[in-house]
């Protein structure tokens, strides 16, 4: 964050917006005084009374986002317009929502006939695949939202970027709504980038879909409401099984690669969670202040125990070995939750101790979940939002929300590192608090 500047967070423009927008004409009449964005309106990152005073004393802007919103003008002319949406990664809950939010948005909002869904992520774009390009319409969409998963159908890994950009040329598509984490964001950049060097009238939009909530700059992420709500029902289950065998230990693994803000929130909304244990914060598994040491004292003091784990957790304690990745480029990590539960098993067989262990993983049931009421609501922000950004010609963002508010920011900056739970923070208080966990877990000596 030291190193970024205003300038990192201007958003890229097409050109000057000189349309007037048919949501103007609209409400013109009916209601006179509806709020339209200008660029001069922008939401501050911090907003604390400390980076108050600093910016007033330096004379310096401080670091803001573009708030997202309707503009008066835009740049493309609905009848002309032709816009594409893709979905891309792993399933995350709500991503059916978004696609239903960009459809009615472009199609009543702002009166765009010609709208196309991209199946199979950027697998789509490229001919050799055969995925033919799906026509969506405000009918076609009307449902979508009760069911899980994608109507598109999602795929990872790199395609070849002049390849897309070809096909986005060769369909005469003006705008391109991506819908997919890190790397699909990171991909819609690149796409951009070559739409630029080609000089093309085209715009890319990016929603930011994760389900570990780990996009810098933005509150969260859609589908992670939906996530660790879902994770919280499976959580209150596995603790009946703890309780419900002498010595029970019952261990559930979340989804959170490199960020644990799924297990931290799972563990916050069903209190029952005796250790939670994170990318963040790292643990020695043996030792006298290790984990097993603190799970052998709460099995022998309460005779159950609830351990909830995120993916990504525990990583050091495997052998190192060639480091695999996926077709997305992200590092496959080693399966703790099998890991701890046959390493809980072999201590407590070792310390003479009867336990029963049993390890639950939901990871594949939690991301094709429908969104929850609170998502849903999420989801059609981010969509309507972005559509009035690529309506405007803005170009190569993704739409957040920061302080209750919803944002615009460049790719680059929303992608350039992955947001991670502060273990001096008050989330991670809040969890070693309600968890009664030692704040750590490791026999260095500090």
């Amino acid at each position: 964050m030291n190193d970024l500047k205003r300038s990192d967070f201007e958003v890229n423009r097409l050109g000057k917006a000189t349309l007037l927008s048919p949501i103007f004409k609209n409400y013109a009449e009916e209601a006179p005084d509806k709020e339209f964005i200008d660029d001069s309106r922008r939401i501050i990152f911090d907003a604390s009374i400390e980076a108050y005073n600093a910016n007033k004393e330096s004379s310096e802007d401080p670091i803001s986002f573009l708030k997202a919103g309707a503009r008066k003008e835009i740049y493309f002319d609905p009848s002309k317009t032709k816009a594409a949406i893709v979905t891309c990664g792993g399933l995350c809950p709500g991503i059916n929502n978004v696609i239903r939010g960009l459809v009615n948005g472009l199609y009543y909002r702002y009166k765009v006939r010609n709208i196309w869904g991209i199946q199979y992520g950027y697998q789509g774009f490229i001919p050799e695949y055969g995925h033919e390009m799906i026509k969506l319409s405000p009918d076609v969409v009307k449902d979508i939202h009760l069911f899980g998963g994608t109507i598109l159908g999602s795929s990872r890994g790199r395609q070849d970027i002049s390849a897309m950009v070809d096909a986005l040329e060769r369909e005469n598509i003006n705008i391109l709504f991506t819908i997919g984490g890190d790397g699909t964001l990171a991909g819609n950049h690149v796409i951009n980038e070559e739409i630029k060097r080609r000089g093309l009238k085209i715009v890319t939009a990016g929603i930011p879909k994760t389900i570990d909530n780990d996009v810098n700059f933005m509150t969260k992420t859609f589908g992670f409401d939906t996530a660790f709500t879902t994770a919280a029902a499976v959580v209150r289950d596995a603790h009946n099984e703890a309780t419900g065998a002498y010595n029970g230990v019952a261990i559930v693994k979340l989804m959170g690669r490199d960020s644990g803000f799924i297990a931290a929130n799972a563990a916050l909304a069903m209190p029952d969670v005796n250790f939670v244990l994170v990318p963040e914060s790292k643990f020695d598994l043996h030792g006298e202040k290790g984990f097993l040491a603190a799970l052998k004292s709460r099995v022998v003091d309460r005779h159950h125990a609830l351990v909830v784990v995120a993916e990504g957790a525990g990583q050091h304690l495997f052998d190192e070995g060639d480091e695999v990745k996926d077709k997305s480029g992200n590092v496959k990590h080693k399966d703790i939750g099998v890991f701890l539960k046959d390493e809980i098993g072999k201590f407590f067989t070792g310390e003479g101790i009867e336990a029963t262990v049993k390890y639950i993983d939901p990871s594949y049931i939690i991301r094709s979940e429908v969104a929850i009421p609170a998502d849903s609501v999420f989801c059609n922000d981010l969509a309507l939002n972005a559509v009035h950004g690529a309506m405007a010609g803005l170009t190569d963002f993704v739409v957040g929300r920061w302080h209750n508010q919803f944002t615009y920011l460049p790719i680059p900056v929303a992608t350039a590192s992955r947001k991670k739970i502060d273990v001096d923070g008050s989330l991670w208080w809040s969890v070693l608090e309600t968890t009664g966990q030692p704040i750590n877990m490791t026999n260095e000596k500090k």
